[in-house]
This record gives C-alpha cells, sequence and structure tokens, in this order.
C-alpha cells in the first residue's frame, strides 16, 4: 500500500449497517509513500493509521 499526502483512507466497514469511515492523509510517515499514515477523518479526529486489509487509498488526481 502507497499513499502521497492528499489521498483519501477509506476504511470499509466491518459489519452489516456499518459505514465507511473515510479521511484525508496529511502526513506520511513510512518510507516512500508506506504506512503509518496521520490521516484526518471526517468527523474532525486525527490519528495514525497503519492500514488493514478492510482498507483502500484512493488517490487524488494530480492537476497539469
Amino acid at each position: 500500500m502507497h499513499a502521497t499526502k492528499g489521498d483519501q483512507l477509506v476504511q470499509h466497514g466491518r459489519v452489516v449497517g456499518e459505514h465507511d469511515k473515510v479521511g484525508e492523509i496529511v502526513e506520511v510517515l513510512g518510507e516512500r509513500g508506506s504506512p503509518p499514515y496521520r490521516v484526518r477523518f471526517e468527523d474532525g479526529h486525527e490519528g495514525v493509521c497503519s492500514p488493514g486489509p478492510d482498507t483502500e487509498i484512493r488517490h487524488r488526481e494530480i492537476q497539469l
């Protein structure tokens, strides 16, 4: 898993009825885009995250 600052981290709900948790990666703490990441979630909570298999990275579009 590789990410850059500004990408979205999406943690999918693991049980029926649980919503996905979406956050913006504000800092990459690992080498060459690897975890852990500092993430600011939609509810304002910020934390360090080492994503598991229920997580995806949505890369931001690069403007030319």
